[in-house]
């Protein structure tokens, strides 16, 4: 299990996917804080204005957004990486974050290669379960899956298996 208190640093995928499925509020139960980068807040304020989860994302006031301040090691992850992503990571190393919840493959392996823990949405739903936030979590997973959320056959098999669905 997951300590509570931990500075954690979010991409913008797992906040609009777990408030697509109206989960987005047990994150605060998990972990206090989320940090984002502003180019997260952004994506999400402000290119996905209007469009679900939106809302509840900039209502959070859990969600504290920072600037990055390192400007070049963003545009260096910027060669494999979208902004969010870049940024979330620099983020993660400038203000010391012990966790970095990011979906994308290859920003996941950059931040665990970085020294980063690293959850996606699927990880956050199991661990929600773990901790008697959520069951079962299939239904959540089927959800997100119908909301074009990129859960690969193998992925979505292990985690309902694991789970004892």
């Amino acid at each position: 299990m997951m300590p509570s208190l931990r500075v954690v640093v979010s991409d913008a995928t797992p906040l609009i996917a777990l408030s697509k499925i109206e989960q987005l509020h047990h994150l605060v139960d998990l972990f206090g804080e989320i940090y984002v980068p502003q180019a997260v807040y952004e994506e999400v304020n402000f290119s996905g204005k209007g469009r679900s989860g939106a809302q509840d994302i900039e209502q959070a006031d859990w969600i504290i957004v920072r600037e990055v301040k390192d400007q070049s090691r963003v545009d260096y992850l910027l060669t494999q990486l979208g902004i969010g992503e870049a940024e979330a990571i620099i983020l993660a190393q400038e203000i010391d974050a012990g966790l970095v919840l990011i979906d994308e493959r290859k920003a996941r392996a950059v931040a665990q290669r970085l020294g980063f823990e690293v959850i996606g949405t699927a990880g956050l739903l199991l661990l929600l379960k773990e901790q008697g936030k959520i069951s079962p979590v299939r239904p959540l997973l089927d959800r997100l899956r119908s909301l074009n959320f990129r859960l690969g056959n193998r992925v979505y098999d292990q985690l309902v298996s694991r789970d004892g669905e």
